[in-house]
Parts: C-alpha cells; sequence; structure tokens
C-alpha cells in the first residue's frame, strides 16, 4: 500500500506548524505517519516572523512578542526544548497622545475597552462630554440590538460615546488588527465585546464581569501575571528553529518554489496533484496555508464558497525602528509603548501617520543597553496607505518629525531601518465567521484544510493553533 502523502502550500508559521503536527506532533514520527512537503513561495520560511541585526541587537521584523495565555506558542516552543528561550514582557502599561499630551493609560482595560468607570472620570486626556458618556454607560445604558454580528465601532459608540470609541478604544484595537473599528466583527475579532453587548446593559459592568482574554492581546495592567513572552534570540528565530527540526524528521521543506495548480485526480490512487514549474507532487490531502486570496485563486472553481475568499482583503503597514542615545531622549516614566488615534492633527502636513511607538528595549530585557535605546514607530492602516508613496528615506524623515512632536527631547537617531509589509493583516470585517465556516465546509468536501491568519486570528499563538487544527482535520480526513 502507498504511503500517505499530504502537502502543505505556505511556509509561514502556521504552515509549519502544520507540517509539525502532520509528521507527528509533541510525540514524533511513528509508522502512520504521512510523506509531508511544504512548498512556499518566496525565498525564505516564516512569513512575517524574521529578525535581522540592528544597532548591535537581533531585533524582530515582524511581531516581537506573543500572548502568553493563549497555550499555543508556548506550548510549541516548549516541545521544541526551547522553554529557556522564553522571555517573560519587562514593563507594562502605555501612554496614549490625546489632546495634545501623553497621558498613561489608566488599569481596567480589554483591548483598550474600558471596565472601570472611576479609572475613565480620572483620565485627563478625555473631555466631560466623554466621560459623562462613560457614566452614563453605567448609570443609564443605552439599549442595543444585536444581531449575528456587528462591528466593534457599531457597540462602542453607540454603548460609550465616539471620543472614548475613536480616540480611546480604537488606538489599541485598530492598531492590533490594522483596520477600523467601523469595519471589524466583534463576534471574530473581540468576541467578549460582542457577548456583553448581547447582554445588554452596562458595557463596562458586563465586559468586567466576563473577566475575557482576548484571542489577541490583553491589556497587561489587568493582572500582575506577565501576559506577553518573547524568545532572547527573537520570536523570527522560531520558525528556523521548527523548520530544523522538521529537517531531521524527514519534512521535505521547499522555499523559492510557487505552485502553480491544485489537480484532481479521482481515478487515481492519489486523490490530488501538485504542480510546480518543475515537479508534480501527488496527495491524499492539502493544507493551504496561503493567504486567503491565494486559496481563492487555487480553488475558487471548486465551490463559491471558496471563490469568496478573494474577498477578504488585507491590511498593509510599515515600520521605522530608532537607535538614539539615551542622552539624546526624553521617554514617558512607564509603559512599553505609545498610541496615537487616527487622524490626529500636528504641525506639519495632513495628519500623523505615526500609529503607535514601541519601547523595545524597555519592552524586552534582552534588548536593553545602557548607551542607547531602541524604539519603534508603526504607520499605516486599512485606509491610510501614505507610507506606500514614500521611499523609505521619504518614510524615514517625516516619521523622525512626528516623533519630536509625540517625543518632544527626541534627538537625531544614530541608525534607523524601515520594514514593510504591504499585505500585512487580513481584515475581519463583519461576516467574516460565517465566510469562514462556508469556506471550511467546501474544503473539507476535497479533503482541503485551511490554514493561517485569514481564519482564526491574526496573532502568533493563533496562527500555530490554526496549522496545527488543520493538520489534524486532514489525518482525520485520511482515516475515514
Amino acid at each position: 500500500m502507498s504511503r500517505a502523502s499530504v502537502v502543505v502550500v505556505g511556509g509561514g508559521i502556521s504552515g509549519l506548524a502544520a507540517a509539525w503536527e502532520l509528521s507527528g506532533g509533541d510525540a514524533g514520527p511513528n509508522n502512520a505517519t504521512p510523506r509531508v512537503e511544504l512548498i512556499e513561495a518566496s525565498e525564505r520560511l516564516g512569513g512575517s516572523l524574521a529578525t535581522t541585526t540592528f544597532a548591535g541587537r537581533t531585533i524582530d521584523l515582524g511581531a516581537d512578542g506573543f500572548l502568553a495565555r493563549r497555550p499555543e506558542a508556548v506550548a510549541l516552543i516548549k516541545a521544541l526544548g526551547l522553554s529557556e528561550e522564553l522571555e517573560a514582557i519587562s514593563a507594562s502599561g502605555a501612554s496614549l497622545w490625546a489632546r495634545g499630551a501623553l497621558h498613561e493609560l489608566p488599569s481596567g482595560l480589554v483591548l483598550g475597552v474600558p471596565t472601570n468607570l472611576q479609572s475613565i472620570l480620572n483620565f485627563k486626556g478625555l473631555s466631560w462630554r466623554a466621560r459623562l458618556a462613560a457614566r452614563r454607560d453605567v448609570l443609564l445604558p443605552k439599549r442595543m440590538l444585536v444581531g449575528d454580528d456587528a462591528s466593534i465601532g457599531e457597540i462602542v459608540h453607540t454603548k460609550l460615546g465616539r471620543e472614548l470609541s475613536y480616540q480611546f478604544i480604537e488606538p489599541m484595537i485598530g492598531g492590533i488588527q490594522a483596520g477600523r473599528i467601523d469595519e471589524l466583527s466583534a463576534k471574530s475579532v473581540f468576541p467578549a465585546l460582542f457577548d456583553a453587548a448581547k447582554k445588554g446593559g452596562s458595557l463596562m459592568k458586563a465586559l468586567r464581569s466576563s473577566n475575557p482574554v482576548s484571542s489577541e492581546s490583553e491589556d497587561e495592567t489587568v493582572t500582575s501575571v506577565p501576559v506577553f513572552y518573547s524568545l532572547r534570540n527573537g520570536v523570527g528565530s522560531l520558525p528556523s528553529d521548527l523548520a530544523n527540526r522538521l529537517n531531521e524528521r524527514g519534512v521535505v521543506l521547499r522555499h523559492g518554489v510557487s505552485v502553480n495548480a491544485l489537480r484532481r485526480t479521482p481515478a487515481g490512487a492519489y486523490p490530488w496533484e501538485v504542480d510546480t514549474l518543475n515537479t508534480t507532487t501527488p496527495a491524499n490531502a492539502i493544507i493551504l496555508a496561503t493567504p486567503a486570496p491565494v486559496v481563492g485563486a487555487l480553488l475558487g472553481s471548486l465551490d463559491p464558497a471558496l471563490d469568496e475568499l478573494r474577498l477578504i482583503e488585507s491590511a498593509g503597514a510599515a515600520m521605522v525602528t530608532f537607535a538614539v542615545a539615551n542622552s539624546e531622549i526624553t521617554l514617558p516614566a512607564h509603559g512599553t509603548g505609545i498610541l496615537v488615534p487616527l487622524h490626529t492633527a500636528w504641525s506639519g502636513e495632513g495628519s500623523m501617520m505615526v500609529t503607535a511607538v514601541t519601547l523595545l528595549d524597555r519592552k524586552w530585557s534582552h534588548l536593553h543597553r545602557e548607551a542607547d535605546i531602541v524604539l519603534r514607530a508603526h504607520v499605516g492602516r486599512s485606509d491610510d496607505t501614505r507610507w506606500l508613496e514614500m521611499s523609505d528615506e521619504e518614510l524615514t524623515h517625516r516619521v523622525q518629525n512626528e516623533l519630536t512632536v509625540l517625543l518632544p527631547h527626541f534627538g537625531e537617531p544614530s541608525a534607523s531601518l524601515v520594514q514593510r509589509w504591504p499585505l500585512g493583516l487580513p481584515q475581519y470585517v463583519v461576516g467574516h465567521e460565517i465566510r469562514v465556516q462556508r469556506a471550511r465546509a467546501a474544503s473539507a468536501k476535497f479533503s482541503v484544510a485551511l490554514a493561517g491568519n485569514a481564519y482564526d486570528g491574526v496573532g502568533i499563538p493563533a496562527s500555530i493553533g490554526s496549522g496545527r487544527r488543520a493538520a489534524r482535520e486532514v489525518l482525520e480526513m485520511m482515516n475515514h
């Protein structure tokens, strides 16, 4: 009998996690383990997880940390024998640029949404109207009918008013998703908020009583337990460590190779053939860990639900990292970064492009040095693509000018680095969950599973979990 074969298309962290699970998972291969081949179009594995050397440090070019309370990333790291590489976040909290100044964010926030009235009443970055709206939610909450799904924006501006929604809440949620709260699905992005809204009454009270742990992020001030982890060699080191272990297991890893077609062969021993320019690989099942529109292009002709995946759009973003001498900069006293509301006015042209600043060496102790600090400015949202029209030099100059407003004592950097992610984050718009459910039901009929950040969450733990889930699904398909 021919050995079973599975092809994974896409070599980001979801695809690599799928290959790990297919090749035996934490227990390792056995006699029933299928042949596994992973094919990645780009020249390297890992997708947006990558590292580089900057200012005498190894820094991440993508996500620099991950949520510790979702178990998927920590479990995989431990299974790889890398527990000693885990590093808890060194500081907590953040500041918000509001009303022309920096204000330390209060405690009791969940994804930026307040759950404690007193903390909002004491926050000086809000007008009296915004504080009145928060008080009204507790004392005389607005009624709201929530259907099968709703946008985050619809919920929070109905319950808490526009200023709290767009000047206080959106900077955090929108920053994580690179999108706008008026478009993002509460059910898919922030299910605890969706459930709280369905309960009726005060949104803040309902959210506080649910004690949620978000799928992607959580305000670390809620508890003293560390919320985020990184790796001492950067989160971007995880894909290469995982790939090395997959090589040891005999998994075939191919990069710099594009899949041209997926062909069904019902009459053969294998129901699928996966074509690249020079090869054809037979497969019993396939895992597609690619961007959703690629799935639509490859399989859309098989079912309208798969073709509809072409409609899932992604928002791009860019990051500009600076090294600045300690003597040349004054930072907020506390916290790991700064959030900046969209459409923030300043003395330069147009609104500010910077949406957030991360103090990397305050956030992670392995990046700390006595002589200088390393910080990262984030730009770009789903409806702000100005950075695409700028050269690296122009973007660096613009961001540097904005930082002199956010941080008045921001001196001349000793080094800078621009990293662009044009298709960084899929947008989970209202109705996303139903679209994904339909696509997965359709793909399962053809022994195909879907994995990646377009489906189960954009964070690292969610992406790892998505890959391993897809692997379990195809193993079960082949056993029936």
